[in-house]
């Protein structure tokens, strides 16, 4: 498993899978997945699905139930800095995926 993420401090996991039928699964571990034929379009739906977490959370903070224990307080800071990123108007991917010199897929 290869770990990448922001400089700025804690980051969740980064884990890509091969699906039975031939595609990609790439997880950000705790928040969410993204799903191609490719690597590129497992990242790209990744991508999609993160940054409507990203809005959702800026709009109604983060909700949280009784009935569950509360979420990881690094994975909200996590989404809380990299929704600062994307309302300063950067583009997350290099923050999420940054540079990635070798993936391993064995996980």
């Amino acid at each position: 498993m290869q770990t990448v993420g922001m400089a700025e401090g804690w980051a969740p996991p980064l884990r890509l899978c091969e699906r039975d039928n031939g595609s990609c699964r790439l997880t950000l571990v705790g928040l969410t997945h993204g799903d191609g034929d490719t690597l590129q379009d497992a990242a790209d739906d990744l991508v999609a699905r993160l940054l409507e977490i990203l809005s959702f959370v800026r709009v109604a903070g983060f909700p949280v139930s009784t009935e569950f224990p509360p979420p990881d307080p690094r994975l909200m800071e996590y989404v809380w800095r990299l929704g600062d990123h994307v309302w300063r108007g950067s583009d997350i991917r290099e923050h999420l995926f940054g540079s990635i010199p070798s993936l391993d897929t064995s996980a």
